[in-house]
């Protein structure tokens, strides 16, 4: 692994396995919360175009909370994976360390500060639609 003690290591797993455990909560809360079909009911029950508007906001709200907090639960799961590899903590562009001030603060982090920034800047405008 990387410069990181044991002590980090143990630190780290906590943090990942604490914010995992909350995020498998949310999840099964949302997934509750939408089988009880309160915004399928208010879609069917919109009247005009602005309801109706709003009931598929509310839908596509949370579609779109719960494939992100799915994402993330990905990440912590390739973290742990990275950790039993021993490769947690090093980057996977350039291999340099990655700091442990930047794993607490973001214990899923894959790149180190200056690969991120960069891959920042290379794919802040993917996303962008043209016609």
């Amino acid at each position: 692994m990387a410069a990181l003690t044991q002590e980090q290591i143990r630190r780290l797993r906590k943090a990942l396995d604490q914010r995992y455990a909350l995020l498998i909560e949310e999840v099964r809360t949302e997934l509750e919360r939408s089988g009880e079909q309160h915004y399928v009911d208010l879609a069917g029950r919109v009247t005009d175009l602005g309801d109706e508007a709003v009931a598929d906001v509310l839908t596509d709200l949370n579609a779109a909370m719960i494939d992100r907090q799915i994402h993330e639960i990905r990440d912590i799961e390739a973290s742990r994976l990275r950790m039993e590899a021993g490769t947690y903590g090093v980057c996977i562009d350039c291999g340099t360390e990655i700091g442990f001030e930047r794993l607490m603060a973001y214990p899923t982090a894959k790149r180190c500060i200056q690969c991120q920034n960069q891959r920042e800047k290379g794919y802040a405008h993917g996303g962008t639609p043209r016609l």
